[in-house]
């Protein structure tokens, strides 16, 4: 498209040169104003054209990089989830532990206490029979 006004800018101003130049055309004739005129407003279409497309390309770009930022937040955040998580786990993995421990010295206790009663009890029914 850009091509197609640039050749069009060029056709214009071939034409208005030739106008200038033929002694039978005026300047001030309303041929050559509205060449003129096509010609400036051509310039003006193209300067607006390719300011548009700077702007898009500018736009692709930074939401390109929102993008790109957005992923590596995401990513970050998620690590840092997961790595909490794991941390309250293992909190939680290790406090179980603690107190299965302390349940089983605690009925270690309780078995020691009640073995000799239990023996007792034993030898009292092989001896009574």
């Amino acid at each position: 498209m850009d091509d197609k006004v640039l050749e069009e800018i060029k056709s214009h101003k071939e034409v208005v040169a030739r106008d200038v130049s033929s002694p039978s055309n005026d300047v001030n004739s309303p041929l050559f104003q509205i060449r003129e005129k096509e010609m400036e407003i051509s310039g003006r279409v193209f300067a607006a054209r390719n300011q548009s497309d700077k702007m898009i390309s500018d736009a692709r770009q930074r939401s390109l990089e929102i993008v790109r930022n957005a992923r590596a937040d995401a990513d970050r955040l998620a690590k840092e989830h997961a790595d909490k998580v794991l941390a309250e786990v293992d909190a939680s993995i290790t406090e179980v532990k603690e107190k299965g421990v302390a349940e089983a010295a605690t009925l270690e206790q309780e078995l020691a206490k009640h073995q000799s009663e239990a023996a007792s009890f034993v030898v009292k029914l092989v001896t009574s029979v």
